[in-house]
């Protein structure tokens, strides 16, 4: 049976802390070798699990905070990189629809809650940042965007680049628990990253700083990149962690 708390899933720790800086008194735990938190948002008590970077990883994480917490809805929550023109850096884009890119082909997913979408997009109505209702690609690796656009159809609107929603919508469909997905814009369409995260990655897909530092000595051309994309992710947090406090406090409610 399902308890009454909320799930959240979030892959990297830049894109946790903004959020847990705005949730008093949350407590940090292990579980099934992932780091979790706990908080209460509006007297609703919730579960947040750092699933790390990619599929596989969004995919177990998710099946360790179902079998942890049962919660009754799951919120993923994340950057993204713009697909199309129309969306600025920290703007940020509600799932309506997820495709999963394989084999350079996007292919239908399971799909968000519309219901639980609705409320939550009421929710920031009114809130000082640009929230868009839009479609999320999941891919398995960091992809060429301009390459991702051409394979698109008319009918995609708002396409912004991830890595790991089909993988909580997956584990969710299959435990019968309703999901709503919202990204920040880290890097706007015109701006192809010279750079892969998974280089900065060790084995198990966690940031490491040696390879950072080894990348920059090796292609020092990438550090104004850096640099952007460490104050666009700045702020596409700051914008993600207040949408996701008033998502949550309505989803609560729900």
């Amino acid at each position: 049976m399902q308890s009454h708390c909320l799930g959240v899933v979030a892959a990297m720790p830049q894109e946790i802390a903004p959020l847990l800086r705005r949730m008093k008194g949350h407590v940090k735990e292990s579980a099934a070798g992932f780091t979790v938190y706990r908080f209460e948002s509006h007297g609703i008590p919730v579960v947040l699990i750092e699933s790390g970077i990619g599929p596989r990883h969004a995919a177990a994480a998710t099946k360790a905070l179902i079998s942890l917490a049962q919660p009754k809805i799951i919120l993923n929550f994340g950057v993204a990189g713009a697909v199309l023109p129309g969306l600025a850096v920290g703007d940020l884009v509600l799932a309506d629809r997820v495709l999963l890119l394989q084999d350079g082909r996007p292919t239908e997913a399971p799909q968000p809650d519309s219901r639980l979408a609705g409320l939550f997009f009421f929710a920031c109505a009114l809130a000082p940042f640009t929230l868009r209702r839009g479609s999320f690609i999941t891919a398995g690796s960091i992809m060429n965007k301009q390459a991702v656009a051409a394979c698109l159809t008319a009918d995609v609107e708002h396409p912004v680049l991830e890595m790991e929603t089909v993988a909580v919508l997956l584990e969710a469909e299959a435990a019968g628990i309703p999901v709503v997905a919202v990204r920040g814009v880290s890097d706007a369409a015109d701006e192809e990253l010279g750079f892969s995260i998974e280089e900065f990655c060790d084995a198990e897909l966690k940031i490491s700083p040696a390879r950072v530092f080894k990348c920059m000595l090796v292609r020092p051309w990438i550090i104004p990149q850096l640099r952007r994309l460490s104050a666009n992710t700045k702020k596409a947090g700051e914008n993600l962690a207040l949408c996701v406090e008033l998502a949550l406090k309505a989803l609560g409610e729900a």
